[in-house]
């Protein structure tokens, strides 16, 4: 049976007895789901974002029934590239698909990957103190090659093929490895800059030098720019674009399965040994924010 005809059988007033997701609103419903945190591979115990754990978020925001548009509101300072596209792509399919139009809220940032998500939507909307932008491509590393040079360690590296070891961090710089990398950075970047383009269309001022240099931008700014359509937050536009009684249904993020949440608090409460892998991803995350000062 659809779900439409679960809630012709009761009247108004029991629709209460009915599951959410098969009752009958008279009122607009606005699925919300919020992306929050650095881009990229998700740990076990750092929170992030990532195609594997967004993908089924998206899918039941566009799956509600009569929804009159979908809500995401980003907090992030951005991360991996191909994470960010490939989230954006999904946004765009499942936007085209259904015909239901896209509004993105940023709350204390839409940087970098953060913002090539946030183009994904039909309209962008921040808080005047949001930080926006970043339109470019940024690696960073550790070089170690001193630091185990002095403790007396000896680095070992046998590679198949001339590049297979290119930019260790245990090894001085070589300059024909940078020259590489920032080849692989150029062609990223044009990546992002015509997304932006064709996304934001005439609404760009790209008569400002910086708008593509990396630069980040407060919400007030930004709209100067183009780079979104309008200031304020999820609540208040929403109720002026669909009136005071929409509804907005908040999009969760799906439980781990109990043997993983069993192991996980195993992990945290059993032992003292820290996860190297785990470190390093929280400082990075930690360092993504604080390059846009926050």
């Amino acid at each position: 049976m659809a779900q439409t005809s679960f809630s012709s059988l009761l009247p108004a007033r029991l629709q209460f007895l009915l599951p959410s997701r098969y009752r009958s609103y008279s009122h607009p419903i606005v699925p919300v789901l919020r992306l929050s945190g650095a881009i990229g591979a998700v740990m076990p115990f750092r929170s992030g974002l990532a195609m594997a754990n967004v993908a089924s978020m998206l899918e039941r925001a566009f799956s509600v029934p009569g929804a009159k548009a979908v809500a995401i509101v980003i907090n992030s300072p951005g991360g991996s590239a191909a994470q960010s596209h490939l989230i954006f792509k999904r946004i765009r399919s499942l936007a085209e698909e259904k015909k239901i139009p896209v509004l993105a809220f940023v709350e204390d940032a839409a940087a970098s990957g953060g913002y090539m998500i946030a183009c994904a939507a039909d309209e962008i909307y921040a808080d005047p103190a949001s930080i926006v932008g970043s339109i470019g491509v940024v690696s960073a590393s550790f070089g170690f090659q001193e630091l185990i040079a002095r403790i007396g360690v000896e680095r070992r590296v046998h590679t198949a093929g001339e590049n297979k070891a290119m930019l260790d961090p245990f090894r001085p710089e070589n300059p024909e490895d940078v020259a590489r990398l920032k080849g692989l950075q150029r062609k990223i970047h044009e990546v992002f800059v015509d997304l932006v383009k064709t996304r934001r269309g005439e609404k760009l001022n790209d008569s400002y030098e910086d708008l593509f240099s990396g630069a980040f931008w407060v919400g007030a700014e930004a709209l100067d720019l183009g780079l979104i359509d309008g200031l304020g937050d999820v609540r208040s536009v929403l109720r002026q674009r669909f009136g005071e009684d929409v509804k907005f249904r908040m999009i969760e993020p799906a439980r781990p399965p109990l043997l993983a949440r069993l192991i996980g608090r195993r992990a945290v409460t059993g032992g003292g040994l820290i996860d190297p892998a785990e470190v390093v991803g929280t400082l990075e995350e930690r360092a993504a924010w604080a390059r846009l000062g926050l």
